[in-house]
């Protein structure tokens, strides 16, 4: 499956998607970012939403970085 249908299929169904998933993808697409800031900024979002125990809490988080896939997305 490529990366592009992952993004569509994970902003489709978040509450259904797990923030693994989620990380996962955005794991594989920062490098795509042009920005080294931007990159950076993003490392460090996943770093943190890692670090905590709750997949609860982690959704919440991610529910943030939506507009990182938007993005990705629009740049296809």
């Amino acid at each position: 499956m490529s990366l592009e249908t992952k993004a569509r299929q994970i902003l489709d169904d978040f509450d259904g998607s797990s923030s693994a998933e989620f990380l996962g993808l955005l794991n594989q697409i920062q490098d795509s970012f042009k920005s080294q800031i931007t990159r950076d900024y993003l490392k460090g979002k996943m770093d943190a939403i890692s670090d905590v125990d709750s997949e609860e809490e982690k959704k919440k988080l991610c529910k943030n970085l939506k507009p990182y896939l938007d993005w990705y997305l629009q740049g296809l």
